[in-house]
């Protein structure tokens, strides 16, 4: 299985061991928040340049308020400066409560203007000169965008149809979060697939993200997700997606329990059309011991199955 993990640590040093244990354990990628390191990007360039081989990925950088332009300087800046790691630029738009009641920014139209966004990023990213005029973004880019060592693959974080769609058309795939497996095997997949055939580009990959927890007792597992996720009740994308996938909380579409019910569990996504796992450990238990040794019996047992 192709099998990645949350990028973590609280540090760049730390953030540097981290990666550096999960090209050990043969793990293929880390996903990084935007808000890791208060912008990642900068210890991703650093952690590549100490690993050789393991995808280092955002999940995701928002694409309000940074214009397409400064995004992608700043995306081929990390990315040559990583060494033989590799670079994957996941992207969105964030959500409603964030862009607007935090940024102050309107999330109006939010398809369209991802859209253009995502137009003018990827062609940057191909080397492109820019000449456009949209409705939400507009470049004339006139030489402005610096040359990229290697390629950067572009994934979108699109669960709607809309959005799902303009990631087959103009991105390499998609990066998910919350997503179970009928909603990739339903809604995901089948548009996705689609909308990148009739462009006339290549397969593209499903990153499906959800929250992993190997413990005996699979409720007192929920109940830790639970506890982890109170945020995504209030956000209308992430509930249609949740209800999509059959579930009516985060703690439903978690892959929980002994080693045989995860191991199911990932193979479900697999089988709905994910190309890609990213595993987000979660801590069980009473007290410290008992949540340390959670997260070993869970991390061991993806690593077996990376090392399969």
């Amino acid at each position: 299985m192709r099998i990645g993990l949350t990028g973590g640590g609280s540090t760049v040093d730390k953030i540097i061991v981290h990666a550096q244990q999960a090209e050990a354990d043969g793990f293929s990628a880390l996903w990084y928040a935007s808000a890791v390191a208060g912008d990642p990007l900068v210890a991703m360039a650093i952690a590549g340049r100490a690993t050789s081989s393991i995808e280092l990925g955002t999940a995701v950088l928002q694409t309000y308020p940074c214009h397409p332009l400064l995004q992608a300087n700043r995306v081929a800046a990390a990315a040559n400066a990583m060494g033989r790691a590799g670079l994957t630029l996941g992207i969105g738009p964030s959500h409603d409560a964030v862009v607007r009641d935090v940024l102050g920014l309107s999330y109006a139209n939010v398809a369209d203007n991802t859209e253009e966004y995502l137009r003018i990023l990827t062609a940057l990213l191909d080397g492109e000169d820019v000449d456009f005029a949209g409705d939400h973004w507009s470049l004339h880019g006139g030489g402005r965008m610096s040359e990229l060592d290697r390629p950067v693959p572009v994934l979108l974080a699109a669960m709607g149809p809309r959005m799902v769609r303009i990631a087959g058309r103009y991105a390499d795939g998609v990066v998910l979060w919350m997503a179970g497996a009928r909603a990739i095997e339903t809604r995901i997949a089948p548009a996705l697939l689609d909308a990148a055939s009739e462009a006339g580009r290549p397969a593209p990959r499903i990153v499906a993200g959800l929250p992993v927890a190997v413990h005996a007792d699979a409720d007192e597992a929920r109940r830790a997700v639970t506890a982890t996720a109170d945020g995504y009740a209030g956000m209308t994308n992430y509930q249609r997606i949740i209800d999509v996938s059959g579930g009516s909380s985060a703690a439903d579409l978690a892959i929980v329990g002994d080693e045989d019910a995860v191991c199911a569990g990932l193979q479900r996504l697999l089988d709905a059309g994910a190309t890609d796992i990213w595993a987000q450990p979660v801590a069980v238990g009473a007290d410290r011991e008992a949540r340390r040794a959670s997260l070993r019996r869970t991390h061991e047992l993806l690593r077996d199955l990376v090392r399969e």
